[in-house]
């Protein structure tokens, strides 16, 4: 089987709002736990590479996640190219010394994880980040791809959900890694699970309440100002014809609204760039109201894929550039 490259640069992570944020808190809620034990909360390099199975997948791969970037190799006893490949991904384990964790996961063991990740044939490898699943490639891939792969996934965990990594230390005990302490209950935590319950009911409306109730109440909240941002896009794009709002932006390149409309469908279908480049088109070709509506919505895109991601911080250099 030929690996098959699965780029990371489009992820939007439209439903990993609530999971970026609570990976870096408690990422961070870690760090000052260890601080004040006197410790550094560091593991033995022999914890980097850890067997998974289904029983133990949440506590050994979600929870993690929301510490260190965990990558998974679907491999069997059976598989010639998983003998190829698995030695190379613990070998990288060990040299990445913590910037990732390595969970295998035998298939014939495991047959209900592997139904869920879809996979169809082995070796598979993917990651998990702050709780969400990222497929990164299939096959006996080369090392230098690993290495580019590993590289692009240690960016998005540290640049989107904070994480830096796990402290190594080779004098460590074997099996002396843990958890990240759960993030103690914040004053609104009731009204941002009433959000995220809201969205994945589909009930958007809801959802964009919500949002509103807790920001109502804490202006700077910044897990409800994205959860706001990524309902009121969902809520936008709901109900349309993509085909229509296509023809409609390329058929009218002067109409701010078509452009607009485009921006949000390139945006929910994982097409940053996209998005972000035809807005900003849109603004220097626009004056007084529209060029400022079309700022207005690209701004809240910002909002939606989160400060800190690069595409943003390019992005921002150019609308101030249109604009300016």
């Amino acid at each position: 089987m030929q690996p098959r490259n699965m780029s990371m640069s489009g992820v939007v992570d439209l439903a990993a709002v609530k999971a970026a944020q609570e990976a870096k808190a408690k990422a961070e809620q870690a760090r000052a736990q260890a601080a004040r034990e006197g410790g550094t909360g560091a593991i033995s390099p022999a914890d980097l590479v850890i067997e998974v199975d289904e029983a133990g997948f949440e506590r050994d791969v979600l929870q993690r996640s929301a510490e260190v970037p965990v990558v998974i190799d679907f491999w069997a006893e059976w598989c010639e190219p998983c003998k190829q490949l698995s030695p190379v991904l613990e070998r990288l384990a060990v040299e990445y010394n913590g910037r990732f964790l390595l969970a295998k996961i035998d298939v014939d063991a495991n047959q209900m994880l592997m139904q869920q990740f879809g996979i169809q044939g082995i070796p598979a490898v993917f990651a998990v980040v702050a709780g969400q699943a990222l497929p990164l490639f299939q096959g006996a891939a080369g090392e230098a791809q690993i290495r580019q792969t590993l590289d692009q996934l240690v960016q998005v965990g540290e640049q989107r959900f904070g994480l830096t990594g796990l402290t190594v230390d080779p004098e460590a005990e074997p099996g002396g890694a843990v958890s990240a302490p759960e993030r103690p209950a914040g004053p609104h935590d009731g009204l941002l699970e009433a959000a995220v319950q809201a969205l994945d009911s589909g009930d958007l409306s809801g959802a964009v309440q919500a949002y509103k109730n807790v920001l109502n109440e804490d202006p700077g909240n910044e897990e409800a100002k994205l959860g706001l941002a990524q309902a009121e896009l969902l809520q936008r794009v709901q109900g349309v014809d993509p085909q229509q709002v296509r023809r409609d932006a390329a058929d009218k390149p002067a109409d701010v609204q078509a452009q607009i409309a485009a921006a949000d469908l390139d945006l929910v279908g994982g097409h940053v760039e996209d998005a972000f480049g035809r807005l900003i088109e849109t603004v220097q070709r626009t004056v007084g109201d529209d060029r400022d509506t079309v700022r207005v919505r690209l701004l809240e895109l910002f909002e939606v894929v989160g400060p800190d991601d690069p595409r943003v911080i390019a992005a921002r250099r150019a609308l101030a550039r249109a604009l300016f």
